[in-house]
């Protein structure tokens, strides 16, 4: 199907398809124009409210959002939308992807079961998407729906195969980002990291759990790269890619500079802590204000010696950072453990291993250890 049916369309309609980019697949949803049904306007009207009626109580839409979508898709009978949601609900839709589905792309109601929508089902279907995948992958892509399964999506899948090997791998990219612009972004910038030297185990990883990151658009990918080897980070180190994606998410970290130089760090300090870990850069300055305090204004410790292990920065203060510090604590009051473990190595144990080395081995001496540790005990409640 080259085009939509009718010849003639308003300025407006013509404008937000070209802007979804419809005009420019090999595959297309049929939209008649309002200009050519030459209806009275009390007519005009009431087929209206029925589009806005069927896309709050059918579809799930506010008031708000059907009249926003109404500028975008118009049908005069329930018959075509009935047939597409019932095709999306036997695949594992909910109303809630529905209605996201719907708000991106509300084309798909009038589209071609057979021709446009069931295909690109039957292809994420053939490849091992459940019925639970299948919803994800469509409500996070909804243009896909839009664009041509031989010349987009089949192209888009393979090159994710030939990089990640695994079907449920390349699925799972799909379901955690829309892919926009495949040979323009993703194919150079997986190229670019490649030509530094990057591992393919971290390029994988990088896609797989970055794919925002991964397909951003090529110059700004380009720009960040360049900006993380100024810094002198190592392609040969996972800390590259989580740079990248750092300085992608505030290309400008002054802000955080700022943020971090009031607790004592100098701006080399905090460019080498943002070196060790990448992640201190990503975390809200509400959450940096409150571990920070709790560091330094209630346990003592020095910003310096933050600076030396900032991934303590990212921890829960409430599931993992206090807990462990309260367990901590007593231990050392009751001469149970020497003080010269430091905040990092304890924070960074698994919780297996933290309780079986630090609350359940001194539970005999310390009966109220574990109720400490799930915080039903106060810490003051223990004497020494």
């Amino acid at each position: 199907m080259s085009g939509f049916l009718c010849s003639k369309r308003l300025p407006l309609l013509k404008t937000r398809t070209t802007q979804l980019g419809f005009l420019h697949q090999n595959d297309f949803f049929t939209v008649k124009s309002f200009s050519s049904l030459k209806l009275s306007d009390s007519t005009q009207q009431k087929e209206h409210s029925f589009t806005v009626s069927y896309l709050i109580n059918s579809c799930g839409l506010s008031p708000q959002s059907a009249i926003l979508v109404l500028q975008r898709v118009h049908f005069e009978n329930p018959e075509k939308p009935d047939l597409v949601l019932n095709l999306l609900k036997e695949n594992g839709f909910t109303k809630t992807h529905i209605s996201k589905l719907v708000r991106s792309c509300p084309q798909l109601l009038v589209s071609d079961i057979e021709k446009i929508l069931w295909p690109k089902i039957e292809f994420f279907r053939s490849k091992g998407a459940s019925s639970s995948d299948l919803p994800v992958i469509l409500s996070t892509n909804p243009l896909l729906l839009a664009r041509s399964l031989n010349n987009y999506i089949i192209p888009s899948y393979d090159f994710l195969k030939s990089l990640l090997l695994v079907d449920q791998k390349v699925l799972t990219t799909f379901k955690r980002s829309s892919l926009v612009d495949i040979a323009n972004n993703m194919v150079p910038n997986i190229s670019l990291l490649r030509q530094l030297g990057v591992p393919h185990s971290v390029i994988c990883s990088f896609v797989m759990n970055n794919p925002r990151t991964a397909f951003n658009k090529h110059t700004r990918f380009v720009e960040a790269v360049n900006k993380v080897k100024e810094m002198g980070f190592d392609p040969m180190k996972t800390a590259f890619v989580i740079a990248i994606r750092a300085v992608i998410k505030q290309p400008i970290p002054e802000s955080k500079l700022e943020l971090y130089k009031r607790w004592g760090w100098s701006k080399d300090i905090a460019l080498l802590a943002f070196k060790r870990q990448p992640h201190c850069m990503l975390l809200s300055e509400e959450k940096v204000t409150k571990a920070m305090d709790f560091f330094v204004n209630k346990m003592g410790c020095s910003a310096a010696d933050i600076a030396r292990y900032p991934l303590v920065l990212s921890f829960s203060l409430e599931k993992r950072i206090i807990p462990r510090f309260s367990v901590f604590q007593i231990l050392l009051a009751k001469g149970l453990l020497k003080n010269d473990l430091s905040p990092s190595t304890f924070l960074n144990y698994s919780e297996r291993y933290f309780l079986e080395k630090f609350v359940i081995k001194f539970q005999d001496d310390i009966p109220q250890l574990l109720d400490v540790y799930r915080g039903k005990t106060n810490l003051l409640e223990i004497g020494s």
